[in-house]
């Protein structure tokens, strides 16, 4: 695994093929852009600055107390809400120790061996600081690993502090968006940068004369955490959305490892609907009725059930009906993440016709 990141690293990090059509390439352009940014839960703004200069020019946006990015189309009572997170995993400087390394708290879900032995990047008030995740000291004789610490090359909490490193800023690996064959890609952070862009391609290609209903675009924070940012917007709308379409990723056993016996829905092969997960179940009319929606509008659609949570299951409290929908993703939380372009424009034209036609 970490010979194939180093591998990669020297790889050109945008590559356009000859066979490309202008939606893969649109598709590229955007994603890339989005993965590229980082933004550890509870520090999204970065990412929320590319999202909005993505977005067609006659979308108003408005960010609310949580940090959360609305799109608002129509105006009238019961809109379908449309949501996608702008966080990825990552760390917090929980401790500066006295030899200058870090201690860390994780935010999301981690395999934290992925980690060990891969530069890390502090992200600072002054700027982003070069560090090292560090390796075990014993190598593969421990069975229980050491909790994950990072270096910045300090020996004592001073000098690392003279580097502007401070307790409570976010640390990640540093990434790249790399191309593969066809219309593959693999990068870290697909989960659920995959969602914005779909988000945005799909708000690029509305026929805003074609909504029967309001529609809410928003991109969620804090997320890998909680779903914090979609459990503020869905106090805020209470019971009046008619429905809620989570986009996030579908954890997907497409591996050339993995047994096939759960979560599985081939790369390439269309945007899932996500009928079942650990936070929520979709009520099989609905997805019968998405079904139909995605067969009219000839995109391509799978159905599956998967591991993880969804923002929209924060609404069901209130009545709120959640319809999640995602993309197969190879990998999930990893630095090697694996995508196929076609999926999302796939899912891009899904949350078109549900916010036209549903």
């Amino acid at each position: 695994m970490r010979t194939i990141v180093a591998f990669l690293s020297i790889v050109p990090t945008f590559q356009l093929s000859a066979q490309d059509t202008s939606r893969i390439a649109e598709a590229q352009t955007v994603l890339s852009q989005l993965v590229e940014t980082y933004g550890v839960s509870g520090s999204e703004a970065p990412v929320r600055d590319v999202v909005k200069r993505l977005l067609p020019s006659w979308a108003r946006t408005e960010t609310d107390t949580a940090g959360n990015l609305w799109v608002r189309l129509a105006q009238g009572e019961g809109p379908v809400v449309i949501v996608a997170h702008l966080d990825e995993i990552g760390f917090r400087i929980d401790t500066i120790r006295a030899d200058g390394s870090l201690a860390l708290r994780t935010r999301g879900g981690f395999i934290a061996s992925l980690f060990e032995a891969q530069p890390a990047l502090i992200h600072g008030e002054r700027g982003d600081i070069p560090g090292i995740f560090l390796p075990r000291d014993t190598g593969f004789t421990r069975r229980t690993p050491p909790p994950l610490r990072v270096s910045v090359g300090a020996t004592t909490r001073a000098g690392a502090e003279s580097l502007g490193v401070a307790v409570g800023q976010t640390i990640t690996m540093r990434k790249q968006y790399v191309r593969l064959a066809g219309t593959r890609a693999t990068g870290r952070s697909f989960d659920d940068r995959m969602g914005c862009a779909a988000l945005i391609l799909a708000l690029r290609q509305l026929d805003r004369a074609k909504l029967k209903h309001p529609v809410v675009f928003i991109f969620s924070t804090r997320e890998e955490i909680g779903l914090e940012g979609a459990a503020a917007a869905a106090r805020q709308l209470g019971t009046t959305p008619r429905r809620v379409h989570a986009i996030d990723t579908f954890v997907s056993a497409d591996s050339p490892l993995e047994l096939p016996n759960f979560a599985v829905a081939p790369l390439g092969a269309g945007a899932v609907a996500r009928a079942l997960d650990n936070s929520s179940v979709t009520p099989p009319a609905y997805v019968d009725s998405l079904v139909r929606v995605a067969r009219d509008r000839g995109v391509a659609l799978q159905i599956g059930t998967t591991n993880g949570g969804n923002d929209g299951s924060t609404f069901t409290p209130y009545g709120v009906v959640d319809v999640p929908m995602g993309w197969p993703l190879r990998y999930s939380h990893s630095p090697a993440e694996v995508i196929d372009l076609k999926d999302l424009v796939s899912l891009a034209d899904l949350v078109r016709a549900v916010a036209e036609d549903w």
